[in-house]
């Protein structure tokens, strides 16, 4: 089943949960960059020296989260939960005669522009 195919047409509001568990992923990848590498306060570390190179590997102290950033996680993460079971509980799926997981892959690039 080719993505966009014209036997699918996907309902609008199954269409915009896809679109805002794509946008709310997004987002919290952005977000998940700015974070320090460790949720909570851990020391920095310096590994061996690699063969045959001058690399070393380290990471600097992280200070864990503020307050304020573990409570953005746990905000996106319960968006990204509640949008998930959205998508993937919605009656249409029951009522597919086709392969669903061929469907659901479809669901994914919808919103892309079809192919000529």
């Amino acid at each position: 089943m080719p993505k966009n195919s014209p036997a699918l047409e996907f309902p609008q509001d199954l269409l915009d949960a896809q679109a805002a568990l794509d946008q709310t992923r997004a987002a919290y990848e952005e977000y998940a960059k700015t974070l320090p590498w460790s949720a909570e306060p851990m020391p920095g570390w310096e590994g061996d020296k690699q063969l045959h190179s001058s690399y070393r590997s380290h990471k600097e102290d992280s200070p864990g989260y503020t307050e304020e950033q573990a409570a953005e996680v746990r905000r996106f993460q319960d968006e990204l939960r509640r949008l998930s079971a959205e998508v993937m509980t919605h009656p249409y799926w029951a009522a597919l005669s086709e392969d669903v997981v061929a469907a659901r892959m479809a669901l994914k690039h919808a919103h892309e522009p079809a192919e000529a």
